[in-house]
């Protein structure tokens, strides 16, 4: 007898999902069309539920990429209509509703299973490479399920994509040590002289702010770039997209007004914050 997928609960499942989990950067936002909203929000879940693998707890290396090896096999099952469950039976009804490309999702996979087996980097450009496979996938396949596939409009949403990126490591530098990882270059960690002593001892010194302010500055450039998607887009993706840069830019900001030291204190976006940055984003559209 052939199994009946229940594609409604999936997608309520994902949208409830990714409202318990998401933090500063509402991905399911009311803002943007009720249609659509569900397809955004059964990405979120892929990406989060493999993210959650490659940080499963304290299991060993070989445990975690045995997670993320299961995980991909069930997607590639699901791309050849052999599903798991109702999750991965949405997922495949949108990436072929909705014409999105496959890349976009191995792409993110393989950045997890990088988180599981790389913890530094020696250089800015290995950094960026890893956003190039775990965050700008997102914003091309957002791109994607309101049918956009202009090259220069996705170079654009890559550059918001990695800042935010960048800007979730600045913002986590704390967490991210904890799990043992750094994304601050190490070339630069020896040019401004801060040695990891300075992460286990929570020690915000002249050299650590030296080097965040290197780090956020070059951020704000990526967001300066990113932002001209905005002559492209209209209605509710567009305000969705402001409120989005306009939200990064303010951890940044953040960032800056505690001097820096996301080694003690991690600056979030309160619900007041979001009030006050939406009201920005609608009046200067």
């Amino acid at each position: 007898m052939k199994k009946v997928y229940n594609l409604g609960k999936a997608y309520k499942n994902a949208v409830k999902f990714t409202s318990s989990h998401y933090e500063n950067f509402p991905v399911a936002s009311i803002l943007l069309p009720l249609k659509i909203r569900k397809h955004v929000a059964i990405i979120y879940q892929f990406a989060r539920q493999a993210d959650d693998m490659a940080d499963e707890g304290n299991y060993p290396v070989d445990f975690r990429l045995m997670l993320l090896e299961n995980y991909k096999k069930n997607f590639i099952a699901a791309l050849n209509g052999n599903f798991e469950n109702d999750f991965w039976h949405a997922l495949k009804n949108t990436i072929d509703n909705k014409r999105l490309s496959v890349n976009n999702f191995f792409n993110l996979l393989s950045a997890f299973e990088q988180d599981v087996v790389k913890n530094r980097y020696k250089t800015f450009e290995e950094v960026i490479s890893y956003c190039q496979r775990s965050a700008n996938p997102i914003g091309r396949l957002i791109l994607e399920l309101f049918n956009i596939r202009d090259n220069e409009i996705i170079s654009y949403s890559d550059s918001i994509c990695t800042a935010l990126q960048l800007t979730n490591f600045y913002q986590d530098i704390l967490q991210d040590y904890e799990k043992g990882r750094i994304y601050i270059p190490l070339d630069e960690m020896i040019q401004y002289e801060v040695n990891e002593n300075i992460f286990e001892l929570k020690k915000n010194n002249v050299n650590f702010k030296r080097l965040m302010k290197l780090q956020i500055e070059r951020t704000r450039e990526f967001y300066n770039r990113g932002e001209k998607i905005l002559k492209y887009l209209s209605g509710r993706l567009k305000l969705q997209i402001k409120l989005t840069i306009l939200g990064g830019r303010e951890i940044l900001k953040k960032i800056e007004e505690i001097e820096y030291d996301t080694l003690n204190k991690r600056p979030i976006l309160t619900k007041h914050d979001l009030i006050k940055l939406l009201y920005k984003s609608l009046s200067t559209l």
